[in-house]
């Protein structure tokens, strides 16, 4: 998995490449907290994203709660269809902004 983080005024865009799994969701993890009171909106572009285990799930609702709580908005960008299921089959695609 690679992780590129872009700036745009406030906005951060996290860009993942590769797979999210058991492995790779805790270093996706700690990306998007070490940001944390950097950023007034968060966009994670999802475009080179090849696969999205519970894991990296898990990661995303934890990510969405906490920015929630501070109003923060959060949205996740070009799902792949292989990815996009993934989200509709576990409820997801109803609980998270996908675009």
């Amino acid at each position: 998995m690679n992780i590129t983080k872009n700036y745009d005024e406030k906005e951060l865009t996290i860009n993942v490449e590769g797979r999210i799994d058991t492995i790779t969701s805790q270093e996706l993890e700690n990306e998007i907290n070490d940001e944390f009171g950097n950023f007034n909106s968060l966009i994670v572009d999802f475009t080179d994203l090849e696969y999205i285990s519970s894991a990296g799930l898990r990661v995303l609702i934890a990510t969405q709660k906490k920015l929630k709580a501070d109003d923060v908005p959060f949205v996740i960008r070009n799902v792949n269809d292989a990815v996009g299921e993934i989200f509709r089959m576990s409820g997801f695609d109803k609980i998270l902004k996908i675009e």
